[in-house]
């Protein structure tokens, strides 16, 4: 394969509210801190441990605007995007490095009764995919009975 790939999927929580920056030319950008959690069992000790990973989400325009009206802190949500790592000098004249994920697609996950009305589209299309994959993988393994594995 000659070509490239830069995609992330996220499943998480927020971690603040959606910070929201705007632009003379009525562009505007939306920030986010996304939380994922890693959990296992320690085999030495048997103890759970958790890990938390943080991400820091960026959101554009219209989108922008729906992520600051409907989500908030705490709430699960559906990211897709690409990785960019921005560089710049600081006060002190410092090079720090920043990565972000360039959010492109991004669905409600949080069940939210006031907002029922209000947006349920983002509720069912996460669900739909998950009711009919095991619908289809019951009618391959019918026509398929004498396959290994």
């Amino acid at each position: 394969m000659s070509g490239t790939l830069n995609k992330v999927m996220l499943i998480g929580h927020l971690g603040d509210e959606v910070k929201m920056h705007y632009f003379d030319d009525k562009n505007c950008v939306g920030r986010f801190p996304l939380a994922t959690n890693e959990t296992y069992t320690n085999k030495q000790t048997n103890e759970r441990v958790s890990n938390t990973e943080w991400h820091n989400i960026v959101v554009r325009n219209k989108a922008a605007e729906i992520c600051e009206k409907y989500l908030s802190k705490g709430d699960k949500v559906y990211i897709e995007g690409r990785i960019k790592t921005r560089k710049w000098t600081d006060d002190k004249g410092m090079e720090r490095y920043s990565t972000e994920i360039q959010c492109t697609d991004f669905t409600f996950l949080s069940n939210k009764n006031e907002q029922q009305g209000t947006n349920p589209a983002p509720q069912n299309t996460a669900q739909t995919p998950a009711t009919a994959k095991p619908a289809s993988d019951a009618s391959i393994t019918d026509d398929n009975d004498d396959l290994p594995f």
